[in-house]
């Protein structure tokens, strides 16, 4: 093998690729469905603003994309009475700290992902936070810290500076959801936002009063037209905050346990026929999902398997062409006393060899690769993969590429086996 270092190179890239795409693809796969079944479990449906149903199961159940929009509390508290539901759990969300999103909820939540308070407490009031283990890891965060929550759910938002958010309690790690979230009352996220609309309307009664103050100066308005506007002022600002305790009184979405399972043949269509609200069931929208997915996967892993075909098919060829420059050699063995069956394990040897070789290779680079995978996972969508654990279907690629390797020495241990003693010695 270290005599012929170009043949045996490209046999083990061929062999590294091809078994490290495979391995790498095997714990993907395998960890996002393990964080989907573990994020998806005691919602059978969600109920937020109409748009894509997707978009609103990977926004209120995986928070790793936007909502689509808000709903009127009244409507969901109205759906929460339904006889066929028996839990519903709201959400409101919009805001982050540092990239790490701050949802509004009440303490049914947690209870979804049977989440256990590590340190502290559960928030009571508003303005109180119960951090998620990975979140209060990567953010410092400890019991009595405070901080200023932005708007936006990515780092970079205009700052709430008005309120600040006291962390009361943390998370035991959950392996799901609840890890990177800050949990909150939803009352937080109503006064944040209300004292956001209350200074906008500040500024516009400034603008305006300054607006009127012009118009009196330069005579073009007289007393009576200026009370008309004085009224038609105050009649707007009634107006305004009335529109204002209206969206106050909104959240993002609600999660939602069926009673029993009749509610799931009713209840989503009712939703989405009869409300102004959108029904998604997240087992439905998943299952779609991997469904787009699992044909690039499957179309990555026949790659793969392809690529480990071609190089069983290298380390044929590389073991048949040294077999031809080693074949007085080999009749100098037997001459000297070694068996057919020795030679031909010799060969059987050098193709295990290189494939089990190969293969260790593969793994490194696919435990390499999924680190890579996991810190992008972590950056983009706060998920971390742990996937230096061995999978059991690694162990049938393993099988795979040892029968490959001892399928690409078989011809050559034949020939070895078929040696002719004395023509070969002649001949050479």
């Amino acid at each position: 093998m270290t005599s012929r270092p170009l043949s045996t190179a490209l046999s083990l890239v061929l062999l590294t690729l091809g078994v490290g795409m495979i391995a790498l693809l095997l714990h993907v796969n395998r960890h996002i469905q393990e964080q989907m079944e573990n994020n998806i479990k005691g919602i059978d449906m969600v109920v937020g603003a109409k748009g894509s149903p997707l978009q609103l199961i990977l926004s209120a159940v995986y928070h790793i994309d936007a909502p689509t929009g808000n709903i009127a509390l009244s409507e969901a508290e109205e759906l929460q009475g339904n006889g066929l539901v028996s839990l519903g759990v709201p959400l409101s969300y919009g805001d982050s700290y540092l990239g790490y999103r701050i949802v509004g909820t009440n303490h049914e939540y947690p209870k979804l992902y049977e989440a256990t308070v590590a340190d502290g407490k559960l928030w009571q009031k508003s303005f109180e936070v119960t951090v998620g283990a990975t979140a209060a890891r990567n953010l410092n965060l400890a019991l009595g810290d405070t901080f200023i929550g932005s708007h936006g759910l990515a780092e970079g938002g205009e700052a709430h500076d008005e309120h600040n958010y006291v962390v009361v309690g943390v998370f035991e790690s959950t392996n799901s959801v609840i890890d990177q979230l800050i949990l909150t009352a939803t009352e937080s996220v109503w006064e944040a936002h209300q004292h956001e609309e209350d200074h906008g309307d500040e500024v516009h009664e400034e603008d305006h009063d300054a607006e009127e103050h012009q118009q009196d100066h330069a005579g073009q308005e007289d007393h009576h037209d200026h009370g008309e506007q004085e009224k038609d002022h105050h009649s707007g600002e009634q107006d305004e905050d009335h529109d204002h305790d209206d969206r106050g009184e909104e959240i993002t979405a609600m999660l939602v346990k069926f009673r029993n399972p009749v509610g799931l043949i009713q209840l989503p269509r009712m939703v989405n026929e009869n409300t102004n609200m959108q029904a998604a069931v997240p087992v439905y929208e998943i299952s779609r999902l991997f469904g787009l997915m699992g044909v690039g996967l499957d179309t990555l892993n026949a790659i793969a398997l392809v690529i480990i075909i071609v190089s069983g098919l290298s380390v044929f060829i590389s073991l048949y062409s040294a077999l031809k420059d080693r074949q007085y050699e080999m009749a100098l063995m037997r001459t000297y006393g070694a068996s057919r069956w020795q030679l031909v394990w010799l060969v059987l040897q050098e193709g295990l060899l290189l494939t089990l070789i190969g293969f260790i290779l593969g793994i490194v680079f696919s435990r390499l690769g999924l680190f890579l995978v996991s810190n992008l996972m972590e950056s983009n969508y706060h998920y971390a993969f742990s996937g230096w654990d061995w999978a059991a279907e690694e162990g049938w690629l393993m099988a795979t590429v040892l029968f490959i390797g001892l399928l690409a020495a078989l011809l050559p241990a034949i020939r070895v086996f078929r040696i002719n003693i004395s023509k070969t010695l002649a001949n050479d």
